[in-house]
């Protein structure tokens, strides 16, 4: 495969930000309404969103087992695909990690090397996207449910998501946000840590999942899916009645369906 960059297309001559939108693996397969969310709020935010038919995973899962060619194919089938967009926009703290890593994995390939760290400078997470480089403020949405957040590992420490979240959620007409203790700490999942780890993944979810009982809000948000299937997963089993959505529902005003692991409401279809 050539590490020739292609000729890069003028995207940014009317001054509208063109979006390469990331959906993430788990958005594509468990939760399609927080891609949904996600070109709602980057359109509100004066973006013209695309979404990439070669897009596939992000690699983090070769990555992290160590498969370190594996990644680097899926590194460039989506540099290849997001390289001439203005952003790289991903719903997703992991996801968006692993991007702007893709350097690390072309210390041989100084070609391939200068093109993933153009694109990785050009990735973000999408609620920091919105806060930090767009400056939006506040969102149209309402929300009359009393809610939680947890802050997932790679948007907190590798990203340093914490604010803005709660920032926007401030704004939502009938959000009241009830912090849970420890909500920095992990949640047990941590991709393949979950499989490796069962029982120490188990006790980590156990806790959280006391954690958020112990606020007596009925919702919880977060802005990685992987953390939030893990709790949503524990919540469902212990039977509390704590519906999972991802942030970026809440603040599009799209929250209207189940939440993740929820049956299906009465009368009304999923997105």
């Amino acid at each position: 495969m050539s590490d020739a960059r292609p000729e890069s297309s003028d995207a940014s001559s009317d001054g509208t930000p063109r979006i390469g939108l990331f959906v993430t693996c788990l958005a594509d397969i468990y939760r399609p309404n927080v891609g949904l969310a996600a070109v709602a709020l980057l359109e509100r935010s004066g973006c013209t969103v695309e979404v990439p038919d070669s897009q596939t995973c992000c690699g983090q899962p070769s990555y992290n087992n160590g498969d370190l060619a594996g990644a680097a194919r899926t590194a460039r089938r989506t540099i290849e695909a997001f390289e001439d967009y203005d952003y790289v926009v991903v719903p997703s703290g992991s996801c968006a990690g692993m991007l702007r890593d893709y350097p690390r994995l072309f210390e041989a390939e100084p070609g391939w090397r200068l093109r993933a760290r153009a694109m990785a400078e050009k990735t973000h997470e999408l609620i920091s996207f919105l806060t930090d480089v767009r400056g939006v403020t506040s969102v149209d949405a309402a929300f009359n449910r009393p809610v939680t957040y947890h802050d997932s590992c790679h948007g907190l420490r590798a990203l340093g998501i914490k604010e803005q979240p709660r920032r926007l959620l401030e704004s939502v007409r009938g959000l009241e946000l009830r912090e849970m203790a420890d909500s920095e700490i992990c949640c047990g999942f941590g991709g393949t840590f979950c499989v490796k780890y069962p029982e120490i993944s188990g006790r980590m979810v156990a806790d959280k999942a006391a954690s958020i009982g112990a606020t007596e809000a009925k919702v919880v948000l977060g802005g990685d899916l992987g953390c939030l299937l893990n709790i949503a997963g524990r919540l469902g089993r212990e039977g509390g009645g704590v519906s999972v959505y991802h942030v970026a529902e809440v603040l599009a005003g799209i929250a209207d369906v189940p939440g993740l692991g929820d049956p299906p409401k009465p009368g009304k279809g999923s997105r």
